[in-house]
């Protein structure tokens, strides 16, 4: 399992009454992709780039998917564009590949036989690995989690990711899921504002 599975994991295990958006967790899942990818070798911080590095990407699937897709060429990809335009609707692609793997099953909400479904983990050795991470307050899984809300009980006196590429990252999926939330304010306010105005004093 890869930071980005762990993390779609917990988030997953919290359940439907603490619900993560998906674009933020599509953002956060980007962004632990690029953190496998630096602790690979496979790419490199330099400022606000991402500059890929002379390592072959993990194994994994999605991890090598991701690695394809970095821009090669000077002067690189900033790593919030990179957020954004690997971040698409990634927390889908996530959920397939889990299910496909025998990760992930469907069950239905409520105690009705009809309702919406929804995916919950296996127990499995991968949501136990993802589970022991969460438990030792492993600080990268930890911080990506609280990005989007997941809180993990650390006090705020814990210590943080202690590697400056890392930490790079996670402030800037801070930063994207910060945008997405005002873009999201804004559309509220606009259609509010346009349903007032079709409704009339």
């Amino acid at each position: 399992m890869t930071t980005a599975k762990d993390l779609f994991v917990i988030a997953i295990d919290q359940g439907p009454e603490h619900a993560v958006g998906q674009g933020d967790l599509s953002l956060a899942l980007a962004g632990a992709e690029l953190i496998d990818l630096v602790g690979s070798g496979a790419v490199t911080v330099d400022g606000d780039r991402v500059v890929p590095g002379g390592s072959p990407a993990p194994g994994d699937r999605l991890l090598g998917e991701a690695a394809e897709r970095l821009t090669r060429q000077p002067p690189y990809e900033r790593i919030e564009d990179w957020l954004w335009r690997r971040g698409r609707d990634l927390a889908a692609v996530y959920q397939t590949a889990l299910e496909e793997g025998g990760e992930l099953a469907r069950k239905r909400g409520g105690r009705l036989s009809f309702g919406s479904e929804r995916v919950e983990p296996v127990d499995s050795p991968s949501r136990r690995r993802a589970a022991d991470r969460w438990e030792a307050k492993e600080p990268v899984l930890a911080a990506l989690a609280s990005v989007v809300g997941v809180d993990d009980g650390r006090s705020g006196d814990e210590p943080g990711p202690d590697d400056e590429a890392v930490t790079t990252v996670v402030a800037a999926v801070h930063d994207a899921v910060m945008e997405l939330e005002a873009v999201r304010q804004r559309r509220t306010i606009e259609n509010a504002a346009y349903a007032n105005l079709w409704r009339g004093p």
